[in-house]
């Protein structure tokens, strides 16, 4: 099993390779591609190293599998070379999601839809792919009319630039700047650009995502998005109206069993999920779990999740672990 990491010296770049060696996922060659001027110098998997390629070659090499994490642009004009190689592309940026042609996957609620027709396939922002892992099971239980999300997410979403910033300026230090306001000891309510209807466009992701990735339009979503001075993950407070009546201690177990969730919520105790404790872990954590007392069938809780892990890297892997699982490529 061949497979590429486009943009491997990036954050979430370094991150794939991190966890595709963690979860010693069945490669037999890997194939790291970065900008021209790194081609040449080599990064490290599993003890050994191995040679940064140009993108022309790596499609020469004609790998099963491509994880792309190398901007929209990038994708757009690289990913359909790969996939005309034969090769499946498993993209990380905006630039496929809502394509109505292309699948966009959280594999504990939809992989089921993939066929080995797929040759491109989006991993979903990672804002929408945390709160989705929550929503599907209890959606299947109660059936969701709506969600009001808020979301508190990490620097690292933005990337290096502005991680830098942010200590930076905790440390008194003038540099680059990835946001047009300070972010250490302050709270921006903008992600991405703004749209004509006064949200941005992570606001707007959120929105469609939800509705694509659940397969119902009829789920109403409404988001704000806010970048915080934290690193290890993204926050969000989700306020969800059912269809259904429900019982707290029935959406507590279903959320218990639920794949890929852990349910942290023992007030009695202080004990709610942190992004902290959700660093470097694959989970999406979930907490504060309470009825809201201002409407009926109306439930709010708290998401934390490693925002480059599931919300971006782990996510890809294992849609590539179920595409091999099911012989998909």
């Amino acid at each position: 099993m061949k497979v590429a990491v486009v943009g491997a010296t990036g954050l979430v770049g370094t991150v794939m390779l991190k966890v595709l060696e963690e979860r010693n996922f069945p490669l037999t060659e890997l194939i790291p591609v970065a900008s021209e001027k790194s081609v040449g110098k080599e990064i490290t998997f599993k003890g050994k190293q191995f040679p940064i390629v140009s993108m022309d070659t790596a499609i020469s090499m004609k790998p099963d599998i491509a994880l792309f994490s190398a901007g929209g642009s990038t994708s757009l004009e690289h990913a359909p070379r790969f996939a005309e190689a034969g090769t499946t592309v498993i993209d990380n940026s905006s630039a496929w999601r809502m394509d109505p042609s292309k699948k966009l996957i959280v594999p504990e609620v939809n992989a089921y839809e993939l066929s080995i027709d797929d040759k491109i396939i989006a991993n979903p922002n990672c804002s929408t792919i945390q709160m989705v892992v929550a929503l599907k099971p209890l959606h299947d239980a109660f059936k969701i009319k709506r969600v009001v999300v808020s979301t508190y997410q990490s620097v690292t979403g933005t990337g290096v630039k502005a991680v830098t910033q942010l200590m930076d300026e905790r440390q008194g230090v003038e540099g680059e700047k990835a946001y047009p306001y300070q972010i250490d000891l302050n709270v921006l309510p903008h992600i991405d650009v703004f749209t004509e209807n006064g949200y941005t466009k992570e606001e707007m992701k959120m929105v469609k995502e939800t509705n694509k990735i659940m397969g119902d339009d009829s789920i109403r979503v409404t988001a704000t998005t806010v970048r915080i001075p934290v690193m290890g993950g993204h926050s969000e407070s989700v306020n969800i109206e059912f269809d259904s009546e429900f019982e707290l201690e029935d959406v507590r177990t279903i959320l218990d069993k639920a794949p890929g969730v852990v349910v942290i919520d023992d007030v009695a105790n202080l004990k709610y999920p942190m992004p902290k404790d959700a660093h470097e872990k694959d989970e999406v954590f979930v907490g504060r779990i309470r009825r809201d007392e201002s409407q009926p069938k109306t439930l709010n809780m708290w998401i934390v999740a490693d925002n480059l892990r599931k919300g971006a890297a782990t996510n890809a892997v294992q849609i590539a672990e179920f595409l091999v699982q099911k012989e998909l490529v």
